[in-house]
Order: structure tokens, then C-alpha cells, then sequence
């Protein structure tokens, strides 16, 4: 779980935050709010991925050169 939610923060769609007094991490969206639409009523997942695949392409560049955390 800890592997597909740090990919997820990678793409982009969702943040982790820590609170000082808490050692687990907190996770919310970000443009997930997009994919939830998507689930709703979008014909198809490529339809979304070509939506949002300059999104997620920045964000992973972001994720990886440490900016995210």
C-alpha cells in the first residue's frame, strides 16, 4: 500500500503531510478530484490519461527532483 500511495503522490495525485505530533502521514487529493469525475461519467480511462498526462508527467518530474516532499 505504502508503494502505490507514494506512486500516486508521484503522479501527482494526491499529498502527503506530516504533523509534527503525529507520526503517520496524512494523504489528500489533489487532481484526483479530476480522476473522481472521470470514474463518473468519462467513456474511458485513456480519454482521461491524455487529459491529464502533461499534469502527471510534471508532477513526477517535480516528485523526483525532490520539490514534492
Amino acid at each position: 500500500m505504502t508503494q502505490r500511495l507514494r506512486q500516486l503522490e508521484r503522479d501527482g495525485l494526491i499529498v502527503r503531510t506530516y504533523h509534527p505530533r503525529d507520526p503517520r502521514p496524512e494523504w489528500s487529493t489533489r487532481s484526483a478530484t479530476s480522476a473522481a469525475a472521470w470514474l463518473r461519467c468519462s467513456p474511458s480511462l485513456a480519454e482521461w490519461a491524455t487529459t491529464n498526462l502533461d499534469k502527471v508527467e510534471h508532477a513526477r518530474h517535480d516528485y523526483d527532483a525532490g520539490s514534492a516532499r
